[in-house]
């Protein structure tokens, strides 16, 4: 009876084998290769490798789009590349049938979106370089959508000049992200626009030993976020680690539990941030930015519940009493130094700067850009800064927008540490 059961083992584990099906893309020379990846898409959604070859350069002129996909591998070994003409991809973009993004996971159960540990390949080369120096913002293609999917994983991929956003995860739920790479670098004095690293929608999602260069936020965390981690890695140029925005046009906000934690940011313009547009409506609640190493970043800490979007005019002015409320947000053990030296940041394209902040002397460790009523428990602790320029370290804080001890001294002045700031 053993040996039955044994054997009944052994012809159920070669029937799962056998099950596995490995799929790999095929390649034309000169031609665009997604054609007959669609074709094949619909017999490949279940039980299955997709695998892009090393040592094969795939032309992915048009958009994929995966169907639902249950215990599904996509193996990116070889290299891809997107179309290297800005007409080109604009129409592409601009046509209804656009899916959002150059590479979309629509759903599923079970998927594993990996790249290779071979340094020469792996790579996805979105030719955003042309874009930049262009300054051309129509029509520019997000660059993956890792969206609706249950136990997913996105590993070891990289990403060469995205023309802009990379990884939005919307929608999606136990997912874990690591070993990955963005390089979003520009060769000349052109800024890289919008050029996201990670965009963080959905739950329960783990992001570790990542490493992003680029000229946004390297994460940002959306509305619907809950239970969110973010560690261990390495951000440069950009726009922080960003919630928000919220809040736009009086949407309700909802994004809960979020931890980030052993982080180094450098050459950045901002380290830990939160931002919501003024008229906003919900809640975000016990955010915790932790272990922060910073360089040559102007705004270590910055709250505003004024954000605003330097394309469509200058800051609005606004009676309404309407904002994102936050609760329990930490900024715990932030070590670095202030960029207090005279520059423009590369995103400035208007006068004053977006970033600009009203009466701020350029040498403040946090900002807390706050309205009355809306803000409970804020606390920073274990700050440890010095400016570039040896100048005295200040924080700018409205003491009636706040009724709790933030860790510092709340006024626009010398940084002070407080009794909660131990």
């Amino acid at each position: 009876m053993v040996l039955l059961a044994n054997l009944a083992l052994v012809l159920s584990l070669l029937r799962l084998v056998q099950a596995w099906n490995t799929f790999k893309v095929q390649h034309t020379p000169g031609e665009d290769d997604t054609p007959a990846l669609l074709a094949a898409l619909p017999n490949l959604t279940a039980d299955t490798t997709i695998l892009f070859e090393e040592g094969i350069t795939y032309n992915i002129f048009t958009p994929i789009t995966f169907p639902v996909l249950n215990n599904v591998e996509v193996a990116i070994e070889g290299n891809l590349t997107y179309p290297d003409s800005i007409p080109i991809v604009q129409a592409i973009v601009a046509d209804s049938s656009f899916p959002g993004a150059w590479i979309v996971f629509t759903g599923g159960q079970n998927v594993t979106l990996r790249g290779s540990k071979n340094p020469k390949w792996g790579w996805i080369d979105g030719h955003g370089q042309p874009w930049w120096d262009a300054q051309q913002q129509v029509n520019r293609p997000h660059g993956l959508t890792f969206g609706n999917i249950n136990q997913g994983v996105i590993r070891d991929m990289k990403i060469w000049k995205p023309v802009a956003w990379s990884f939005s995860t919307r929608g999606s739920s136990n997912l874990h992200a690591y070993n990955n790479k963005i390089l979003a670098v520009s060769d000349t004095n052109a800024f890289p626009f919008n050029t996201d690293g990670f965009s963080a929608g959905g739950t329960d999602m783990l992001f570790e030993n990542n490493h992003i260069e680029n000229g946004d936020d390297c994460l940002t965390v959306g509305n619907g976020a809950k239970n969110i981690v973010f560690r261990n890695t390495y951000c440069w140029g950009g726009h922080g680690l960003s919630i928000g925005s919220l809040g736009r046009g009086g949407a309700v906000a909802d994004v809960q539990n979020v931890l980030i934690e052993n982080i180094v940011m450098e050459n950045a313009l901002y380290a830990a941030r939160f931002k919501s547009w003024t008229g906003g409506n919900g809640l975000a609640r016990n955010i915790t930015w932790r272990n922060i190493k910073f360089s040559d970043v102007p705004f270590p800490i910055y709250i505003t519940q004024n954000y605003w979007d330097q394309g469509i005019g200058p800051r609005p002015n606004t009676s309404s009493t309407n904002n994102t409320q936050i609760q329990d947000f930490t900024f715990e053990n932030f070590v670095g130094i202030v960029r207090d030296v005279p520059y423009v940041e590369g995103s400035c394209i208007s006068d004053p700067c977006w970033y600009y902040v009203p009466e701020a002397t350029g040498k403040e460790v946090a900002i807390f850009d706050l309205y009355p009523g809306t803000a409970k428990n804020i606390v920073a602790k274990r700050i440890f800064s010095r400016t570039e320029t040896g100048a005295p370290v200040a924080v700018m804080c409205n003491s009636t927008t706040i009724e709790n001890d933030v860790g510092f001294e709340c006024w626009n002045g010398p940084f002070v540490r407080t009794k909660a700031g131990l």
